[in-house]
């Protein structure tokens, strides 16, 4: 079995449980399936050390055989961007243009550098010394936040339109803004870029200004094919070459295809959209819409999956674990100082839920780019205390990450509610 025929059952697997968590489990699908994961895990985990069961062996051997640098960072990334952008409202996104990109530059930037030197502390006083670039290297993979499963919940809820943009749209753009820091940090730490205020300031704005431009440029091209497009079958496909031919010639470029996606995604999914359906009627942009959004939460699903089992590869200890469960607290802290402190300045202007902080801390959930980021770090690049620090980032992200969905997925319903309460306060 190769790495192909392994990721076609795990997408069978992928929609498995979300069929049955429909009648068992019954809960939001991307929370289910990651449980799914988890306990996959878990079970190959024992089998492989315990039992030491053929092929339990032979499926984690297939899997430390996958690029996950390429299926992920320049694979599936470019489609789960795309996809969740072209289910951006433009116009209730203008109307917080000002708060989501203050969230999205300073608090994603500030949550780095608060993870980054919190962790490079916590990490020296438990006697696992962790070079300080590598704790910004994870400040910058697990400051992104993951708009699918909260949004689900939030939409299923029919929670007041401010706080659900506010979710969406930082959660989308912060990805693309997330990854560039990610991508600069690397830069400095793997491949020796000269670590001056210049230098990094030139890689970032480069990758960053480089990927909204082009973005724009293939929106544009995007818009004019698809609505002289006649053929709906045909329409679909040219949304297909986007996060495809799109994100990989953004990747050969050096520019960031994350936020390229995330421009072109909302221009489509907005302007275009709509110009289209009144063209063609609103079924052929409907299609089209169906497909995006069914591929979104496939991707996810196949996405955790395949990182579970790469955990499954790798030499878990309750010393990594404990490493990962002290992260979370020091996650969630740098995710409320990073999100809370522009709120002091934003409520001396206009109005806001009183409970936007908190939902926007416990419901930023982290999610598959953390994990993709995690994967794409090189291996046997650095040791610390014997482990590859490839397997340490990982695990402790992983563990961060689950905690994330699992826990903090379930239980951000009743901060939901009380802004739905709040709301309707206001209002009488």
């Amino acid at each position: 079995m190769n790495a192909w025929y392994l990721i076609c059952f795990l997408s069978a697997l992928a929609v498995f449980i979300a069929f049955t968590n429909q009648y068992i489990l019954k809960m939001q699908t991307t929370i289910a399936i990651t449980t799914g994961s988890v306990v996959i895990s878990l079970l190959l985990i024992l089998a492989v050390k315990m039992l030491g069961d053929e092929t339990a062996v032979f499926i984690t051997q297939v899997v430390s055989d996958i690029d996950f640098n390429q299926l992920l960072l320049k694979g599936m990334l470019g489609f789960l961007l795309f996809a969740g952008a072209l289910e951006i409202d433009l116009a209730a996104l203008k109307r917080q243009r000002w708060e989501i990109t203050i969230l999205v530059l300073f608090s994603t930037l500030a949550s780095t550098f608060i993870v980054g030197y919190l962790s490079y502390y916590v990490f020296a006083l438990l006697n696992f010394p962790v070079p300080l670039i590598y704790c910004l290297l994870f400040g910058a993979l697990i400051s992104p936040t993951d708009p699918i499963a909260v949004l689900a919940i939030i939409k299923q809820m029919s929670a007041p339109q401010g706080i659900s943009i506010q979710v969406e749209g930082e959660s989308l753009f912060n990805d693309g803004v997330g990854l560039v820091i990610f991508t600069t940090i690397f830069a400095v730490a793997f491949y020796g870029t000269e670590a001056s205020f210049q230098e990094v300031a030139e890689l970032f704005l480069i990758d960053a200004i480089g990927g909204i431009v082009f973005g724009l440029a293939i929106a544009l091209v995007g818009h004019f094919v698809i609505i002289n497009c006649k053929d709906i079958n045909t329409r679909l496909l040219v949304t297909l070459t986007i996060p495809s031919a799109g994100f990989a010639l953004a990747n050969i470029w050096e520019i960031s295809g994350a936020l390229a996606m995330v421009t072109s995604g909302i221009l489509l999914g907005n302007i275009t959209r709509a110009k289209a359906s009144k063209r063609s009627g609103p079924d052929g942009t409907r299609y089209v819409k169906d497909f995006w959004h069914a591929t979104d939460s496939f991707l996810n699903a196949l996405l955790f999956l395949i990182i579970g089992m790469l955990i499954v590869t790798m030499p878990l200890t309750w010393e990594i674990i404990g490493l990962g469960l002290v992260m979370v607290p020091v996650v969630l802290l740098a995710r409320f100082i990073s999100v809370g402190s522009p709120y002091l300045i934003f409520k001396r202007y206009r109005e806001y839920d009183k409970h936007s902080v908190k939902i926007l801390t416990w419901g930023g959930l982290r999610g598959g780019l953390a994990l993709a980021m995690a994967a794409a770090i090189p291996t046997n690049k650095m040791m610390i205390e014997g482990m590859d620090l490839h397997d340490v980032i990982v695990i402790i992200t992983y563990v961060v990450v689950i905690f994330s969905i699992i826990v903090q997925g379930l239980t951000i319903s009743p901060l939901i509610q009380k802004s739905i309460i709040a709301a309707k306060e206001k209002t009488k």
